[in-house]
């Protein structure tokens, strides 16, 4: 019988507990501010804020119940689980007993996609001009910070985030963005091309920021209509399906021998050329 296995003495089924497969070897995770650790303090953390959570780490040989109810409970949430022989928290100058469960947590609450895919929608109504910005597996924490500070600034109150391969909304991204983290909207989501997608269906003209020179100049682009701005990796820039998903490829001109910025510095140069248009059309 497959998924029972027997006791040759007594020949009574025992379950076994379902551990994925897949995955695997030593899971070394830096001691960071936005993680949390311990059987109990990851389950409450599920069970109260589960939009806070972002992921889930485990380790393969536990079994106990409440193990496998936090591996339920994050599923039903829709919270990634990875799974691994090991787990070791490194840079911590007192030892971790994780007991073979760590959550990475964001510093605010996350909202759901649909949610803000709705606003922007209701934005569009009445010949309305929404702003919305996106990060392409934006993976220093400084420069995710930043970028949020400079939307804040620039009125764009929506962003959104790639689930993998991104920074985490911990302390360093928080005190990067000067306390604008906690009065913008964060959603995050699993397949960016098919989230742009979903706001062009809302009304969204996607907006690519590259460094090419076939890309049009953003001071020849008009961004007066509901607009999506999406910036890049600090070293790949946009990924080539989320490339192919913008309406509009658009790039910095630049007078000195430096051919390129960093990522929150082009952010808040192309939010800014923004608001110069939405203020001279007034």
């Amino acid at each position: 019988m497959r998924g029972k296995k027997f006791d040759a003495g007594t020949q009574k089924a025992k379950k076994k507990p379902m551990v994925p497969h897949g995955e695997g070897s030593e899971q070394r995770i830096r001691y960071r501010d936005d993680l949390i650790w311990g059987i109990h303090p990851v389950t409450e953390m599920l069970q109260s804020q589960p939009d806070r959570v972002t992921e889930i780490i485990l380790q393969k040989d536990r079994r106990s119940r409440a193990w496998q109810d936090a591996i339920e409970t994050a599923r039903r949430m829709g919270v990634k689980c990875t799974f691994a022989d090991r787990i070791k928290i490194t840079g911590s100058t007192e030892p971790v007993h994780h007991q073979g469960i760590v959550a990475r947590c964001a510093s605010v609450s996350l909202e759901d996609f649909s949610t803000m895919l709705d606003r922007f929608r209701a934005g569009c109504a009445g010949n309305g001009k929404p702003r919305i910005m996106v990060c392409d597996t934006i993976q220093d924490p400084h420069n995710l910070g930043a970028i949020i500070r400079s939307a804040h600034a620039a009125g764009v109150s929506d962003l959104v985030l790639t689930r993998e391969r991104s920074a985490p909304l911990g302390g360093t991204a928080a005190k990067a963005s000067a306390g604008a983290i906690a009065k913008v909207r964060i959603a995050s989501v699993a397949n960016l091309a098919d989230a742009l997608t979903r706001l062009k269906d809302a009304g969204a003209w996607i907006f690519g920021a590259v460094k090419d020179e076939l890309a049009q100049s953003i001071y020849d682009t008009d961004f007066n209509v509901p607009a999506c701005l999406v910036v890049g990796n600090e070293g790949k820039g946009l990924r080539p399906l989320v490339k192919k998903q913008c309406d509009f490829l658009v790039s910095i001109p630049m007078a000195g021998d430096i051919d390129s910025l960093n990522s929150s510095v082009a952010a808040a140069v192309i939010l800014f050329e923004m608001v110069r248009q939405a203020i001279a059309s007034r």
